[in-house]
C-alpha cells in the first residue's frame, strides 16, 4: 500500500487518511488503487466495523492530480474502481473534511453516510470551470441529499461553499472547530463501531438499497458525458489555463 494512503485499525474503526499534504492530498493514479484496495480490504475484514475518512494536514483533499491523471488507451483508470469500490462499501462510512475539498475531493463526501467538517471546509464542484462534467454518481447522489435546485446551483455555478452553506444545504453533518474534528469524528465513528457489524450491514444495505439502480445508471450516464467532454476544446482551454495560471477564456470556442 503506498504511503500516500494510510489505515490504521483503532478499535473497530478504520481511520484512512489521505496522506499528501504537500499536495492539498491531490489524489495520482498509485493513490486512487490504494483507496481501492483499502476499501475493498475493509469491506471483508470482520474487525473492522466502520471507516473515517480524513485527510492529512490543513486539507482533506483537492481532487485528482492533474499531472498524473491519464491511463493507457482503452484500459480504465483505476479512479473508476476506486468510485466503485466506495460507492459499493457496505459498512458506514464517517468523513471528516477541513479545508480544501474539491471535485473528486468534494463528490467522495456524499457516499459518507455522515460527513463532519472544521470550520475551515472550502467545499467546490469544479466540473464545468473544467469543461467536464460531474463523476462518482456526484450527479444522483447530491439531489438526493440536499434537493434538486440547490444540487443544480452548485453545479452550474462551480462556486465555493463554506462550511456553514454546506451545514445549511444538508451536506453535512456538523461543523467543528478545526482543532476538535478529528477527536469528534473519530468519538462518533467509536460509537458506531460497538454495534454487531453485521447489523451495520443490514442497515447500510437498507438506507443505500432504494438508491442503487438510480446511482449506476448516474454513474454509467456521467462516464459516457466525460468521455464526450475529456480532450474537448473547452477542456483543454480550461486545464491549460490551470498550468498558464490565468483565467480560461471559453468564448472563443
Amino acid at each position: 500500500m503506498t504511503e500516500q494512503i494510510l489505515t490504521e485499525n483503532r478499535d473497530g474503526v478504520l481511520v484512512l487518511t489521505i496522506n499528501r499534504p504537500e499536495k492539498k492530498n491531490a489524489i495520482n493514479n498509485e493513490m486512487w488503487v490504494g483507496l481501492r484496495e483499502s476499501f475493498r480490504a475493509a469491506a471483508v475484514d470482520d474487525t473492522v466495523s466502520c471507516v473515517l475518512l480524513c485527510g492529512a494536514g490543513d486539507n482533506f483533499c483537492s481532487g485528482v492530480d492533474l499531472n498524473s491523471f491519464n491511463s493507457e488507451p482503452g484500459t480504465e483508470h483505476p479512479f473508476e474502481s476506486a468510485a466503485r469500490a466506495v460507492v459499493e462499501f457496505d459498512k458506514p462510512l464517517v468523513a471528516a473534511a477541513q479545508g480544501v475539498a474539491v471535485g473528486g475531493g468534494a463528490t467522495v463526501l456524499f457516499h459518507a453516510d455522515i460527513v463532519y467538517v472544521g470550520e475551515s471546509l472550502r467545499l467546490r464542484l469544479p466540473f464545468a470551470s473544467l469543461g467536464l462534467a460531474p463523476e462518482w454518481g456526484s450527479s444522483y447522489m447530491l439531489q438526493a441529499n440536499i434537493g434538486a435546485q440547490r444540487a443544480a446551483e452548485l453545479f452550474y455555478t462551480a462556486e465555493w461553499i463554506d462550511a456553514d452553506k454546506a451545514r445549511n444545504y444538508g451536506i453535512v453533518a456538523d461543523v467543528l472547530a478545526d482543532a476538535n474534528l478529528f477527536k469528534h469524528a473519530l468519538a462518533k465513528a467509536g460509537e458506531i463501531a460497538q454495534w454487531p457489524v453485521n447489523s451495520l450491514r443490514e442497515i447500510k444495505r437498507t438506507l443505500r438499497m432504494h438508491h442503487l439502480e438510480a446511482l449506476d445508471a448516474a454513474i454509467k450516464a456521467e462516464q459516457a458525458a466525460m468521455m464526450r467532454q475529456a480532450g474537448s476544446p473547452e477542456n483543454i482551454e480550461a486545464i491549460t489555463a490551470i498550468f498558464e495560471k490565468r483565467p480560461p477564456n471559453f468564448r472563443n470556442l
